[in-house]
């Protein structure tokens, strides 16, 4: 870190005065910064504070603060003051001093032992701060002195104070060294001398911990202090007494949480397992606990059950493996799976009752994740241990995940009915993973379970059980192929037998069909079971996004032999879509499911449905054209606009998304005759152009009409192509009155399908000329306030570059302006627009020796391109786009070699550019490093990386480390 002298205050109008770091003034501020009701004020006298921390006053105020008649607001300030000095700004104390401060900060921590506790933790740090910049070198038995000094007869603190102090001192240690900025090679020297020197400080707390006469305070503060310890990963051998003491600690209630933290912490280092022998120690101290547990969980005690669940998943968690493999116990190891199951199964619901059945979660994975990692033999073994273990696992969660009565959830607040759905699809994640252990065997019981649960007439039928039942079912049918299981057709004809009087129990419901549609479409004779089910959902509000998801499901997959259906499926989504039954985004998910079932039929019935369901719609959309325009309006126009998009989104007559499945199963012929889309679009274009005409200014509505256009180019591809020359002729229209994205976004969708093919190159080509045009006055005005048009149109020109460079050759364009503009846009504050800018110019400098006007603009005007790069390397550009810049670099060196070569040498010549801080040495090996490089991509980006922190005065900072 640079270091900072004396800087311009920030004292205001009743701060401390200007740069003046006295005692008074630091006390005034302190004043202001507590009791100032001016919010301002307040934060001017933190900022100057902030300051004098780090002036080098700092060093004689902070003793002076720390004096007995001073508020504890006062001294706190000095002692961090103190911490803030020899930490960061250790290299300004004279070698010669070391002896003295050290000397000093004892004297006060002494004198803090039987004070403040907040300034004396703040002076423990600042000497921990000290011992790790003096170890081990300059203060080889730091922490040996530390227990040698404090115990000392003759101090003036009593016994419980000095000890106290003591351990508060030992605590912070290994604390500050996690934080401490401590250089790489120092970091390791000092970590081995502090794991030398838990010799002298582990006796100490087991001789504390383990005396009858310690008062709670000090065990409290003993737990404490090595809980911070074992987190330097001290070897577990060497902490067995402790754990040990620690274990029994958990009998006092007021040390219990310290307990805990100080076992979880001890078990859970990464170096833990190779000390297999004490891990076996800790299983029987672990498996005592289980009465304790028993009865926390009776009694209610949620604190006590989560403390020792946390320490029997830590031991079980993070070494599973190594205990697994200790196969001679593994029937101890097994108890403590069971102990873990306890915590699993552990009686209430979450998060309301219990909170500690989530803990174990990612335990089951790791135990699972370790089985199947043994060689085939060991496999088999654990196998046949642990498989009745994880049907034992199912059950559990699957009561775990069942909901509770109406009348309690009824109670629950928004908050818990939020956590226990997240809770759910844990374990849903949970119950997947575990079927690639039980495989088809566990579908077996789960429906064998459903099958008894509905036909038994001897038990209360509950709702909760069969949903949660079916919801194991989801969770493993959602991404596992079940398409092979033989239980599949049976639980489709349970589904019908299911009584649903209960919405979680039907949205369930659908999420199970919908998670089956891939079978469906393999067994299409069973459609009909369930099909009535889900369009009978889509009528009740309640079941919106489930009923609508598991229809749009079924569409898809289930499409070519939804054509008997299809009526029924149009004729009920009709209604509800009527009669404003779902939200905006359920009715757009559903016209998608409309596209797809639609896809499937011949084009007359397509053309006899598409005007059934559209009409009302048009209808509608009439009317509106006809008012004046009003924020209602707008919203139902959106709405219309954003349905027909949808529903031509997934309307593909020609089956382009099943192309990837390869052409048998293609099981319709491809349709003679104009497209159905285009039918409609043609119908309704002139209603479209008639709407535009009034809500031209308003870019949602723009946005929504380009949108069903974008979408149903991108669906229909060629057969778009009747739509093009009209469609052309409309968008210049639009961008010529007002320039907005969406626009652009769809032109440049043209020109990637269109623009190759000669009958369309003329209305395209007349299209992008004139929204060049256009965007190039607008440049001429002001793009400032323009910088998603400006994103677009470098994202239109890289893609007509690209797909068609021929539109370049036009005499009609004025590639110089084009290029100007880029190079004007590479400087724009928005992140997207710059990278678009780049992309164009990668694209464009290839084309430098093809295209004749490109050639030339490059010649004239490359040079004003380099200095905007170089400037944006420089420092005017954020660190993440400099991958982009340097692709303009890459691209000028290979394509532009001879003319890159003078002006980067002219360029750079300048004193101060692009940066005050270069050298011209640093300047002149960059650009000798970027000409060499005419292969390497990624070498280029490394060097401009290399050269931007240089120029940002950032190269070799800590700051850079995280780029």
């Amino acid at each position: 870190m640079e270091r900072r002298e004396e800087q311009p205050g920030a004292a205001g109008a009743g701060a401390a005065p200007a740069l003046d770091f006295t005692v008074e003034n630091v006390e005034k501020a302190l004043h202001q910064l507590y009791y100032d009701p001016n919010i301002e004020n307040k934060n001017l006298a933190q900022k100057w504070l902030m300051q004098a921390q780090v002036s080098p006053q700092a060093w004689h105020s902070s003793w002076q603060l720390l004096q007995p008649d001073k508020v504890p607001e006062i001294q706190y300030f000095g002692a961090s003051a103190l911490h803030i000095k020899i930490s960061r700004y250790w290299s300004d104390i004279p070698t010669d001093q070391y002896e003295s401060l050290k000397a000093q900060l004892f004297t006060q921590i002494t004198r803090f032992a039987s004070g403040s506790k907040i300034v004396l933790t703040r002076l423990c740090v600042a000497l921990a701060s000290l011992a790790l910049s003096m170890m081990p070198d300059a203060w080889p038995c730091a922490v040996a002195d530390m227990v040698r000094l404090f115990q000392a007869e003759d101090s003036p603190v009593d016994g419980q104070g000095r000890c106290l102090a003591l351990l508060e001192l030992l605590t912070v240690l290994p604390e500050e060294f996690q934080t401490s900025r401590l250089p790489q090679y120092r970091k390791g020297l000092v970590r081995t001398s502090l794991a030398v020197e838990c010799g002298a400080v582990f006796p100490l707390l087991e001789q504390l911990l383990q005396q009858p006469s310690s008062p709670s305070c000090v065990r409290q503060k003993v737990l404490k202090c090595f809980s911070s310890w074992v987190q330097l990963e001290v070897p577990l051998q060497d902490c067995e007494a402790l754990i040990q003491a620690a274990f029994a600690a958990l009998q006092d209630s007021e040390l219990f949480d310290s307990s805990v933290e100080a076992i979880v912490n001890a078990i859970s280092q990464p170096d833990a397992q190779r000390y297999v022998n004490t891990l076996l120690k800790l299983i029987p101290l672990v498996l005592g606990l289980q009465e304790q547990l028993r009865q926390a969980v009776q009694n209610g005690d949620m604190e006590t059950s989560h403390g020792i669940c946390r320490i029997a998943v830590a031991l079980g968690e993070n070494h599973s493996r190594a205990l697994l493999d200790q196969v001679e116990h593994w029937q101890s190891f097994l108890a403590l799976v069971n102990m873990i199951m306890f915590c699993t199964g552990i009686p209430g619901h979450y998060p309301v009752n219990e909170t500690t059945s989530s803990l174990t979660l990612t335990f089951w994975y790791t135990l699972q994740d370790d089985i199947l990692s043994f060689e085939a033999e060991k496999q088999a073994v654990y196998q046949q241990v642990y498989r009745p273990v994880y049907f034992q696992l199912v059950d559990e969660l699957l009561h775990k995940a069942q909901f509770p009565s109406d009348e309690e959830y009824g109670f629950w607040s928004s908050d818990e009915k939020e956590q226990f759905r997240i809770y759910r699809v844990d374990i849903s994640d949970t119950l997947m993973y575990v079927y690639e252990m039980l495989g088809a065997e566990l579908l077996s019981n789960l429906y064998d379970k459903l099958g008894r649960l509905l036909t038994s007439s001897e038990e209360p039928y509950s709702w909760q059980h069969t949903e949660a039942l079916l919801y194991g079912f989801q969770s493993i049918a959602e991404t596992i192929d079940v398409n092979y299981s033989d239980v599949v057709p049976g639980l489709i004809g349970l589904i019908p037998r299911i009584s649903i009087s209960n919405v979680q129990l039907a949205d369930t419901v659908m999420f199970t069909i919908g998670a089956l549609s891939e079978w469906l479409a393999d067994h299409p004779d069973m459609i009909n079971s369930v099909l009535p089910l889900v369009l009978h959902a889509l009528g009740n509000p309640e079941l919106s996004v489930s009923s609508v998801s598991t229809l749009k499901k079924i569409c898809r997959e289930c499409k070519y032999d939804l054509p008997p259906y299809a009526a029924n499926i149009v004729a009920v989504s009709q209604d509800v879509l009527m009669k404003q039954i779902h939200k905006t985004s359920q009715c757009m998910w559903l016209m998608q499911a409309l596209g797809f079932l639609l896809s499937a039929l011949q084009v007359e019935e397509i053309l006899k449905n598409l005007h059934s369901l559209i009409s009302p719609y048009i209808q509608q959309l009439e009317k509106l054209a006809e008012e004046i325009p009003n924020p209602s309006n707008k919203l139902a126009i959106v709405h219309i606009l954003g349905l027909l998009s949808n529903l031509f989104t997934t309307l593909d007559i020609s089956h382009h998304e099943d192309d990837h499945e390869g052409p048998e199963l293609r099981k319709l012929p491809v349709p003679q005759g104009p497209n159905p889309v285009v039918v409609v679009l043609q119908q309704v274009f002139q209603l479209i152009q008639k709407v535009l005409s009034k809500w031209l200014n308003d870019a949602q509505v723009v946005e929504a009409v380009c949108a069903i256009f974008e979408k149903s180019v991108k669906t229909l591809l060629d057969d778009f192509a009747p739509m093009v020359p009209q469609l052309c002729e409309m968008l210049g229209r639009m961008y010529s009155t007002i320039p907005q994205a969406s626009a652009l976004d769809l032109t440049r969708q043209l020109v990637h399908i269109f623009a190759h093919e000669p009958a369309h190159f003329p209305p395209i080509e007349a299209l992008f000329l004139l929204v060049t045009s256009v965007t190039l006055t607008l440049f001429q005005q002001g793009p400032r306030d323009h910088p998603d048009i400006v994103d677009s149109f470098m994202q239109l020109l890289a893609q007509a570059l690209k797909r068609k460079p021929d539109l370049f050759l036009c005499e009609r364009l004025d590639v110089k302006a084009v290029f100007q503009c880029a190079v004007l846009a590479l400087k724009f504050p928005e992140a997207p627009t710059v990278k678009a800018s780049c992309g164009f110019f990668t694209e464009l400098l290839p084309r430098c020796g093809e295209v004749e006007s490109v050639g030339k603009v490059v010649q004239e005007d490359g040079r004003m391109l380099l200095i905007a790069v170089l400037e944006a390397i420089g420092g005017q550009a954020s660190r993440s786009l400099m991958d982009c810049f340097a692709d303009i670099l890459f691209a000028l060196n290979k394509h532009c070699f001879s003319l890159l070569s003078m002006w980067i040498k002219e360029a750079l010549q300048p004193p101060g550019f692009p940066s005050a801080r270069l050298s011209p040495e640093q300047k002149d090996t960059f650009s000798q490093q970027i000409l060499r490089e005419r292969v390497n991509k990624r070498r280029v980006k490394e060097m401009v990386k290399e050269f931007t922190l240089l120029c940002r005065g950032l190269h070799g900072t800590d700051y850079t480390a995280d780029y």
